[in-house]
């Protein structure tokens, strides 16, 4: 079993930071769009710029494993923050349909910041940057 953590390690930085990098750049083609989603919300639209830099470099540095444990503990901190601003206070409205899905958006938000925090636990793992400067085990 050991064989498969580097691999598995790998896999799961490449799923958790795709969603992340192109929900950033999408961010930044739908500038407007995003600030005005924001803004209805609740949320100053004068924080996307911290987002976009928060997904797309946290996200690259999860990718490459550089910095794992700094970039994942802060993407799960975002990933919590943002399920609690734009998923969970729509809970317990007059539409039970579309509580159901917030609901289930507030809980993938929660999950993902689940996958970040066990990559802040165990790091990068052998296939990544840290590994290649030292700063993770390379067995791992």
């Amino acid at each position: 079993m050991a064989q498969l953590t580097a691999p598995a390690l790998l896999a799961a930085r490449v799923l958790l930071s795709f969603m992340f990098i192109l929900s950033g750049i999408q961010k930044i083609t739908g500038y407007a769009g995003t600030v005005g989603y924001m803004e209805a919300m609740g949320v100053p639209g004068v924080l996307l710029p911290l987002a976009i830099l928060t997904e797309v470099v946290g996200g690259i540095a999860v990718l490459v494993g550089w910095q794992t444990r700094i970039a994942a503990f802060l993407l799960a901190g975002f990933s919590v923050v943002a399920g609690y601003l734009f998923h969970y206070a729509a809970i317990g409205g007059q539409d039970a349909m579309a509580d159901m899905m917030q609901q289930i958006m507030f809980f993938k938000n929660l999950a993902i910041a689940g996958g970040f925090l066990a990559l802040v636990g165990v790091g990068a793992g052998a296939w990544s940057l840290d590994a290649r400067s030292g700063r993770e085990l390379a067995t791992a």
